[in-house]
């Protein structure tokens, strides 16, 4: 039986790492919301000098049964095509990985193409993609309740790595539905304006979008609890998501959100846990249209906007450098009184 125990971060020292911020060489507050990241990750260590360590960027990678239904421009087997592509190297995460020195790890949570003899990736299967929530719920809750299992065992075995912070990615064609669909459930914010454009589509394509998830909404229980919404239209790659960000949290890691497929996993979590918005960096505000009313909803505040709407993590790898700045001019730069620097009259 999955269970978690996560506790709120300590507030024991916020009043001595406000102060030791405040005490930067520098005008009050004009680090703006680096100094508050700076106090949210000493808070979540307990320290006054926050380290990072070893850090990981998890894909999860599944199919989905709602892609049959022509809600993307692109076909199903891309999803596949594209963990071969992060196992070449040759993807955006890829790159800003290695450029930001971020361990990568992709994950077969549930893409439909036999890929057990594929190297260089993490597998655990549920089963060959979703199936169609137009239809029949997504997942049983068997699957459902074994894939936040293999999402928090894959976190507990990062964590022997010394790993304390983790930037979380997807990939899976469809999986902008099956986000705003378990968005409109969780936060009841109106279907249109939970449904985006995906990978680019046109107007008479987004309205079939619309049209289409409408219906499944139709076919379940409005008032459902997470996980039954979870199963009911939700995909591997996320509930694998979700066992692995509680997990993170419970384990007091720093967990990077990336973008709207990110966030819909966060907003289970969320539902089960609300303190896991303790450990929460959100990384970026995407281009996803429905991106903007979940960050509100959570009452979060990205650290970028780069009109970002790919996905694969790559919004959480570029934000992970002002992490390491956040915690180096906390550690590192000088206060008025060790540089001799008259404060402010």
């Amino acid at each position: 039986m999955f269970s978690v125990n996560i506790e709120s971060v300590s507030k024991e020292l916020q009043t001595a790492l406000q102060e030791k911020i405040n005490q930067k060489t520098k005008p009050l507050g004009s680090l703006g919301q680096l100094e508050h990241l700076a106090l949210q990750i000493g808070l979540i260590q307990n320290t006054l000098k926050p380290r990072l360590n070893a850090p990981h960027a998890l894909i999860f990678a599944a199919d989905h049964g709602l892609a049959d239904l022509g809600l993307s421009l692109y076909p199903a087997e891309v999803t596949a095509q594209m963990v071969h592509n992060f196992v070449g190297g040759g993807a955006a995460i890829n790159v800003f990985c290695k450029a930001n020195g971020l361990e990568l790890l992709v994950v077969d949570a549930g893409v439909r193409a036999d890929l057990s003899t594929l190297g260089g990736i993490v597998h655990q299967k549920i089963a060959n993609g979703t199936r169609c929530a137009l239809y029949e719920p997504a997942m049983s809750q068997e699957e459902c309740e074994q894939a936040l299992i293999r999402g928090a065992d894959l976190v507990e075995d990062i964590a022997q790595k010394r790993c304390n912070v983790i930037a979380f990615g997807e990939m899976g064609i469809g999986n902008t539905s099956s986000a705003a669909l378990l968005m409109q459930c969780l936060t009841k914010i109106p279907l249109a304006l939970c449904i985006g454009r995906g990978t680019g589509l046109d107007d008479a394509g987004l309205q079939h979008k619309i049209a289409i998830l409408g219906q499944i909404l139709e076919n379940y229980t409005k008032d459902a609890h997470a996980l039954e919404t979870l199963a009911n239209v939700g995909g591997f790659e996320i509930a694998q998501m979700v066992g692995a960000m509680l997990k993170a949290a419970e384990m007091r890691m720093i967990i990077v959100v990336d973008g709207f497929i990110c966030t819909a996993a966060l907003l289970v979590a969320h539902a089960l846990a609300p303190q896991i918005l303790d450990y929460c960096v959100f990384a970026h505000c995407s281009d996803e249209s429905g991106h903007i009313h979940a960050l509100n909803f959570l009452g979060a505040k990205p650290l970028l906007k780069l009109g970002l709407r790919l996905g694969e993590g790559s919004g959480a790898a570029l934000a992970y450098p002002l992490l390491v700045a956040a915690v180096a001019f906390l550690n590192n730069m000088a206060s008025f009184a060790s540089a001799g620097v008259s404060k402010a009259q």
